[in-house]
């Protein structure tokens, strides 16, 4: 349904909080769902007789979607309402988790995946395109940070405790959670969320395209993601490799997912004012950490070590590339949260398929020296397109 401008006046940070913790709040629901079978994916594939590698492609498909469709529904959806819209998302995230909770075959699970994937390809570029319609130009940068530090914790908090849930009392529990929670969100966005309009807000520098900086970002972001799920998609496979019980898999994910609020702390302090810097501590630490995994496997401790210090890392990832993204002002921030999206959720297909292919080959101890050479390739792109990763912002 196409609908005019609402006439909204921007105000701060401030006034706004309750409306953009709510986004964040839906952001880090978007990224559990998406993330849940990745440390359920033993238990679901016993209940159906599919082996690892297999199951593993439940995270394929859902990122396929994503990568496919995030742009071209973008663009489709332009001029749609965007409160009714990004409602119609998390109504579709329940419908999704319900599907897979109740799925009698594999099959079922599959489709309840892919109406996921397909609800993730536009969510994310509507939560993030929120924000700058939320506030004043000059507050852009902190309204982000807050309503996509949802995506951060998800990865932090919402995968390893329904994980625990679901090691606990079943991988079909903590779907249905989801859809309950997916459920109250929907409320909560009702209530707290002001509709904007869908004018795309003025930019600061209108002699720059931006173009070439936002490719780059894309690139590097697709990189990260690609070398990321590469082994985070097996990391419930490692951790029983390397001795851990079944039922210490969601506590040792928590502990080290926690470490990402170091994470994404360290991005918040510093993507404002050097977003070069930020890039490059946070792919170097994954790099070097992802290293110390391959190095110290199977010993246990110093695993559970190299994976807090690993997710601690990339806890500040998605903030980063959404950042620099939406700065290169390359198009409404709709659409560079589209790039953003499908390229994180080409590497997370692309790792996904690769982690399943490799695993057979090269075992568990090989998939992280595999990912640390594919985050290398990242962090070249953030050292070459200077712009795009620039060490003071000048527009």
């Amino acid at each position: 349904m196409v609908t005019t401008p609402i006439d909204t006046r921007p105000r701060g940070v401030r006034q706004n909080i309750p409306a953009l913790l709510s986004l964040g709040l839906a952001a880090g629901l978007a990224v559990t769902t998406e993330m849940l079978p990745v440390g359920l994916l033993p238990a679901i594939g016993r209940t159906f007789g599919v082996m690892d590698a297999a199951t593993g492609l439940l995270v394929s498909l859902y990122a396929v979607m994503v990568a496919a469709l995030a742009v071209p529904l973008t663009l489709a959806t332009a001029r749609f309402a965007r409160k009714r819209l990004l409602l119609t998302t998390v109504l579709c995230y329940a419908l999704s988790n319900t599907v897979v909770a109740l799925a009698p075959t594999f099959a079922v699970v599959a489709i309840g995946r892919t109406i996921g994937g397909v609800t993730h390809a536009l969510f994310f570029s509507l939560c993030i395109g929120y924000a700058p319609r939320l506030v004043a130009p000059e507050h852009v940068g902190r309204a982000l940070a807050l309503a996509q530090g949802g995506t951060s914790a998800g990865f932090v908090l919402g995968v390893p405790l329904s994980t625990s849930l679901g090691t606990v009392l079943g991988w079909r529990t903590s779907f249905g959670v989801l859809a309950v929670l997916a459920a109250l969100t929907l409320a909560l966005l009702a209530w707290l969320l002001p509709p904007v309009g869908t004018e795309t807000p003025p930019r600061l520098d209108e002699s720059h395209s931006g173009r070439r900086e936002l490719a780059a970002v894309a690139v590097s972001n697709a990189l990260c993601f690609l070398g990321q799920f590469t082994v985070y998609t097996f990391i419930s496979v490692i951790l029983l490799t390397a001795g851990a019980p079944p039922s210490y898999l969601g506590p040792l994910m928590l502990i080290c997912a926690a470490c990402g609020l170091a994470g994404l702390w360290y991005t918040g302090r510093t993507v404002d004012r050097n977003p070069r810097r930020a890039a490059v501590v946070i792919l170097g630490t994954v790099i070097a950490a992802l290293v110390a995994l391959g190095v110290s496997f199977p010993t246990l401790v110093l695993v559970v070590l190299a994976m807090a210090v690993w997710n601690g890392a990339f806890g500040g990832v998605p903030s980063l590339y959404q950042t620099c993204a939406v700065r290169a002002q390359a198009a409404s921030p709709e659409l560079a949260g589209a790039w953003v999206n499908a390229t994180a959720n080409f590497g997370i297909a692309a790792g996904a398929a690769t982690g399943s292919a490799l695993l057979p080959l090269v075992g568990t101890a090989g998939l992280p020296w595999a990912a640390a050479s594919l985050i290398a390739l990242a962090l070249m792109v953030v050292f070459v397109a200077r712009q795009a990763f620039p060490s003071r912002l000048t527009r």
